[in-house]
């Protein structure tokens, strides 16, 4: 199949703004519980009625502080509750959040607050400011996420003329995705991409997931990530109880603590919950017994559509009792479905999960069409594929085998770069993704290759290769410097020793266990990292014994390394920088 689209289930009117279901709520259902706050006494609630009066309260902060329609407020923070009430205040005042990761480094940090022309920035921590003071001097004013805006004469009726004057055409927010090029472009996200994507989730794929008694989500992925960025609007239109982390080392307690049930994970985090499990029966003697059980319950996932044999079915129960309870226990008890995106979650973890009791359905999007464009759904989740199109969605497959994509989930454009959007916005209106895919016979999608070098990490992270590439290779002792991490838990690379700086004699395989040569490439390395975020920073790196060259095969004429033949000729190089690390 070439082509596969789905038909519209709610349309958004004109008028309708984000912030517009925070007001609602409160004024039709006051007391209702819509978040929880961590606190060292527990999960205190947050009704529908504080949420709205905070927001106010921050908006009328930012009207106070001269903050018009259409000006770009950047927002650097962890996941944390303030991040969602700041982003609503903003939305209420018809301003844009530019969201910034918090692992950002200066020059990033420099980067998108002068390409925004951001007119304030928020920040949650001492180490936040400092980058932003340092990384944009001039820059006035700076706010703490947990600080309070003096609201000067600002009235509810202000606010509220505020909110009324927003529509689905405005802009919400500008968030940067990474470029070959090397400087972050900003996708130009309007309140309709996002209430459209959101409300025909709601309405299809994702509907029986908040149908659930008391549905509740806990947020760990950073808000700066449009993954995260679409989920927390779904969860506000859903009426779902919302909690946050702001730190991933407290992710296993606080999922037993506040008990969601639905989540929201990228694919290293589900290959952590399983090395967690297998870990933990290894070192108590139990190995062998999780080992039967991972079997079964990938057996059973397999066998479910056609039903399972009685024998199956009977080691299923055992296993129920000895394995599976305690993984789903882990995960506060309560938790049925997750959502994956980021990257390929891979047919073994996600039988494992459904054959545990908890089906993990997986999507695939970009940044550039507000998150997903597809996605599994219950009763229809075909593991191995990343789903069906949304609603309102459109899917070609092009001659050359790249996904395209049409809808009103699609961005409008790249921020000031108009050339940029030509590239990837055609004639008719499809937006050509990059990737490769192809649509089976009943519209679901198989992502099989990247037409674009950027990386998707295990953990979800986009990392463009190209810069950290042009630093390493501006050292004199190193020839090619290739970027690997795709599908991995972390960044790492292959490095080659120019031979003409060599000592005379010396060739690249003698001395590339050297420590005086592994000392000099470390610290071409840690300069490299000081330019990128750390979720991007080179982790290990490993020098080839030869140079890859045009002769080689593996440059082409213009020098540009043919990334494709680099991972097949060097396989087995890349899998001993990460033997031993889950």
């Amino acid at each position: 199949m070439r082509e596969y689209s789905v038909p519209v289930l709610v349309d958004v009117p004109s008028s309708a703004g984000l912030a517009d279901t925070v007001f609602r709520r409160a004024e039709q259902e006051p007391g209702a519980v819509i978040m929880r706050r961590k606190t060292g006494s527990g999960w205190p609630v947050v009704t529908a009625s504080e949420f709205r009066d905070q927001v106010v309260e921050v908006a009328k902060g930012l009207i106070a502080a001269g903050i018009s329609h259409g000006d770009r407020v950047a927002l650097m923070s962890r996941t944390r509750y303030e991040w969602t009430l700041v982003d609503y205040a903003i939305w209420t005042v018809g301003a844009v959040t530019v969201p910034i990761y918090e692992t950002s480094s200066v020059e990033q940090v420099r980067w998108i607050l002068t390409d925004s022309e951001a007119k304030a920035v928020f920040v949650e921590l001492d180490e936040h400011e400092e980058t932003v003071r340092e990384a944009a001097p001039e820059l006035k004013p700076v706010w703490r996420v947990d600080g309070a805006l003096e609201p000067g004469e600002v009235s509810d009726a202000d606010v509220a003329e505020r909110r009324e004057r927003v529509g689905i055409a405005d802009l919400a927010t500008v968030v940067y995705t990474s470029g070959t090029t090397g400087r972050p472009k900003g996708c130009r996200i309007t309140h309709d991409n996002l209430l459209f994507t959101a409300r025909n989730v709601l309405r299809g794929p994702l509907e029986p997931l908040f149908a659930t008694k008391d549905p509740a989500a806990l947020l760990f992925l950073p808000l700066a990530h449009i993954l995260a960025r679409i989920i927390q609007v779904v969860l506000i239109e859903a009426g779902a109880v919302i909690a946050h982390t702001p730190n991933m080392k407290n992710v296993a307690p606080d999922l037993q603590d506040f008990k969601p049930t639905f989540l929201l994970g990228v694919p290293r985090v589900f290959e952590k919950v399983y090395n967690g499990a297998e870990q933990k029966a290894i070192s108590g003697g139990k190995g062998k017994i999780f080992a039967r059980a991972a079997d079964v319950a990938t057996a059973s996932s397999r066998a479910s559509a056609a039903g399972a044999p009685l024998g199956l079915r009977l080691k299923h129960l055992l296993f129920d009792r000895l394995v599976y309870a305690k993984i789903r226990a882990a995960t506060g008890g309560r938790l049925s479905a997750a959502v994956s995106g980021g990257g390929a979650l891979g047919e073994r973890l996600g039988h494992f999960f459904r054959g545990v009791g908890i089906e993990v359905f997986e999507g695939y999007g970009l940044t550039e069409t507000t998150g997903p464009c597809t996605v599994n759904m219950p009763y229809g989740n075909k593991i191995g594929t990343v789903g069906k199109p949304l609603p309102g969605v459109s899917l070609r497959i092009a001659d050359d085998g790249e996904i395209l994509a049409k809808g009103r989930n699609v961005f409008p454009g790249y921020w000031k770069n108009d050339e940029a959007t030509a590239e990837v916005i055609d004639a008719e209106g499809w937006f050509h993704t990059g990737d490769i895919g192809e649509l089976d016979a009943d519209g679901y999608l198989r992502i099989t290759g990247r037409k674009k070098e950027i990386l998707v990490t295990a953990a979800g992270k986009n990392v463009a290769p190209g810069p950290i590439e042009d630093a390493l290779r501006a050292h004199p002792l190193i020839s090619q410097a290739m970027i690997v991490g795709d599908g991995r838990p972390f960044v790492a690379a292959l490095i080659t020793l120019d031979p003409e700086a060599l000592p005379d004699g010396a060739s690249p395989a003698a001395l590339r266990t050297d420590p005086a040569v592994l000392a000099q490439v470390q610290e071409a390395v840690d300069r490299a990292n000081l330019l990128v975020s750390k979720a991007e920073q080179v982790k290990k790196f490993t020098i080839l014994e030869r140079d890859i060259t045009e002769d080689s095969g593996h440059l082409t004429p213009t020098l540009k390394v043919k990334r494709n033949l680099v991972l097949r000729d060097f396989a087995k190089e890349i899998d001993e920088l990460y033997d031993g690390r889950h």
